[in-house]
């Protein structure tokens, strides 16, 4: 398993996730994976929400470290997101709980909150381990 400085060295190369919309790294270790999104005017859609892309950005690339640090090389097979409520918060976090870790297959269940609590989303991905 990566070390967590490994971790955000080698997510740093996902430029649309961790730079252009800024999700940072707070966890990513044997204990779990926790990302993190302080959502400004970039993250709003026409009606003054934060829109529903930016919410799956973090969930997928929540799913995307938890289910790479590993070593093997995972991708996406199919995601589904159930949409909450709107953040009253500024800053969005996900959690993701590993449901099955198969050795072709991998399942993912991520929960996004906000900084006051609120559940925003629940979203799960199933993953495809490639071939080394």
């Amino acid at each position: 398993m990566m070390t967590f400085d490994e971790v955000k060295d080698f997510f740093i190369k996902d430029r649309f996730a961790m730079v252009t919309t800024g999700i940072e790294i707070l966890q990513a270790d044997e204990n779990g994976v926790r990302c993190s999104l302080k959502t400004d005017d970039r993250h709003v859609n026409a009606t003054g929400h934060i829109m529903g892309g930016a919410i799956f950005t973090l969930a997928d690339f929540t799913f995307a470290v938890a289910s790479n640090i590993g070593g093997v090389p995972t991708v996406t097979l199919s995601s589904s997101i159930t949409y909450l409520s709107s953040p009253k918060g500024d800053t969005l976090f996900s959690e993701i709980k590993l449901l099955k870790d198969g050795k072709r297959a991998c399942f993912y269940e991520i929960s996004i909150t906000d900084n006051l609590g609120n559940k925003v989303a629940s979203v799960t991905s199933t993953g495809m381990r490639l071939a080394k």
